[in-house]
Parts: C-alpha cells; structure tokens; sequence
C-alpha cells in the first residue's frame, strides 16, 4: 500500500502546528519546501523529533531564469541530503518556446537522476492543464525522472467538462504522486473541502492507480473554501475526517 503524507499547507497559517498534529494522529510523512543543504540537519531534526519523515519536497521552478537548471540542482541537493527520492514542482513555459522548456526540463531531469530523485510536475497550467496536455509534456520531455504529480482536484479547477478518473486513465503511466483534494467540481471554484465532501470520485481513482501499480505517496492538500473562517480547529477537524473517509474507502488501514 502506499503511503500517506500530507502536505503542510493543509494548515494554512497555522502549519507550524501542523507537525505535532500529524504525530498525534498517527501521520508519519509530509510534504515539505525543500531545505537547502545547509538547512537539512535543522529540518531533519524538527522532523525527527515528532517521529515524520519527509516523502516528498518542494522545489521552485522559474522557467524563464537563465539560471534555472543551476538552482533546481542547488536545491536537489537539499532533497539528496535530507534522503527524499521525490521532488513536486509547478512548472510554466513562462511565454517561452515549448521546445526550450522540454529541453530545461530534460536538463533538470538528468540533474535529478544523478542524486536519485524523481521531478513531479503539479496538474498546473500550462504544461499540466489536463490530461492531453500532460501527455504532450511528458513525451516532448520523454526523461524517465520528470514525470507528473495527479492533482485530483485541479483538473476541475482548471478545466470544464472532464472527471478525475478521466483524466487519470490518459497519463496514469506517468503519475509518480498524487495529491488527495476534493472539490465542488466547478470550473476556477476555489472550494477545496475535506475528502468526501465533494464530488471527486476517490474509489475510482485509487482502482486506476492500482492497476498501474503505482506505489508513490498520496499525500494530502486540503486547501479550504473561498471566504471562510479559517482557523486551526478547522484545519485539523479536515485532516482528520478526510483520514476517516480514506479509511472507509480502504486507502488507509483501520
């Protein structure tokens, strides 16, 4: 089974709570910004004393920075350090020609095979907008260490007419994590709810991912409502009823 993480800014302004809240509840792995190396023995150390490890981190990417390749590799080293296999990324052709990007993209890639890491791109416009234009990325990229974080969530946000599951089935093969996000299904919603609050259809999911035998960490990003009162109570009131419903659908164990 894989494993569980959450990403800490479920927690919105209230992350730094967001650790002993997770030990507590029995949450062993986040998704963290990525340390740079001299910053690793104080992250490694916060990280061990609530018994987490970090399954995955972040790391920027300005596409249009000349320099780009050299700081994604700067911060790779951070993840090498700290032993994180997996590194999320937002990536954006910036206006710049696909080509390049793909090219960028492929240096970054052998940067990453070289420490043992696997660059996921976020279900972001505009090299992830949806499922065909994932596809399209990844074959133009076509490096085994650039691959695609799922977004359950964000396919609606940023498209019409498409489900989770629909999307899933076009570019499951290059799915290495996902993140776990309902959604009211509206197009540009920004209502983001506890799991199973919402119309993702999360069995339908995690059946494809299992039949591709995917085993990266599904990690948790619960983003919240437009215009609510957003507050450390509710934050943790979400992480917990959405680890109920991944109990009752069988992702997590009893």
């Amino acid at each position: 089974m894989s494993i569980l993480s959450c990403n800490l800014n479920t927690y919105g302004a209230f992350r730094s709570e967001a650790y002993a809240h997770l030990a507590e509840i029995g949450i062993r792995y986040v998704e963290i910004p990525c340390p740079t190396a001299d910053e690793v023995d104080s992250v490694r150390a916060d990280l061990e004393q609530h018994g987490l490890t970090a399954s995955s981190v972040i790391i920027p990417c300005q596409m249009d920075a000349d320099d780009v390749v050299i700081r994604f590799a700067h911060y790779l080293d951070g993840a090498e350090a700290l032993g994180v296999h997996l590194a999320f990324t937002s990536a954006k052709t910036a206006e710049l020609d696909r080509e390049y990007v793909y090219g960028r993209l492929q240096n970054i890639g052998d940067e990453a095979a070289g420490r043992d890491v696997v660059v996921a791109m976020e279900t972001h416009p505009d090299l992830v907008t949806n499922a065909a234009i994932g596809l399209e990325t990844m074959q133009g990229v076509a490096h085994p260490n650039v691959r695609i974080n799922y977004d359950t969530a964000n396919v609606y946000y940023y498209n019409r007419d498409v489900t989770a599951e629909g999307e899933l089935d076009l570019i499951v093969d290059y799915v290495v994590s996902v993140h776990l996000k309902d959604t009211d299904g509206g197009f540009e919603s920004w209502h983001f709810p506890a799991l199973g609050e919402g119309i993702v259809d999360f069995p339908a999911c995690v059946e494809r991912l299992n039949a591709s035998r995917f085993t990266g960490p599904y990690t948790l990003e619960l983003e919240g409502v437009k215009g609510e009162d957003f507050t450390a109570n509710l934050a943790r009131a979400r992480v917990e009823s959405s680890i109920s419903y991944l109990r009752e659908i069988g992702l997590v164990s009893a």
